[in-house]
């Protein structure tokens, strides 16, 4: 089976987008590939407002992710701090600050 399509974002990779800031960070927790030639194929991210939002991720798509706004937060670059209480009654840490790492 040919796939014609290519993958930017993987389950796990945290990202931001860079026009809704007020969304927070996001972190990617599914992913889906059709299994049909020319298939939708995307990504699911949770952020931290407490929204999932849906994006498509084949970077050769004109309406992929990438170019949408979302880009990957660069793990070796930055730390994502977290607290243990998000106060509104989940009970998941949530990703509380963006903070520049020692290089």
């Amino acid at each position: 089976m040919v796939k014609d399509y290519s993958l930017y974002l993987q389950v796990g990779d945290r990202v931001y987008h860079k026009y809704y800031k007020r969304w927070g960070l996001g972190i990617v927790v599914e992913e889906r590939r059709s299994e049909l030639p020319g298939g939708f194929c995307y990504v699911r991210i949770d952020f931290q407002d407490g929204k999932l939002r849906v994006f498509d991720n084949n970077f050769k798509s004109g309406s992929c992710c990438y170019y949408a706004g979302i880009e990957k937060v660069d793990d070796r670059k930055y730390k994502i701090q977290f607290c243990e209480d998000r106060g509104n009654g989940n009970p998941r840490p949530a990703r509380k600050a963006l903070l520049k790492g020692e290089e």
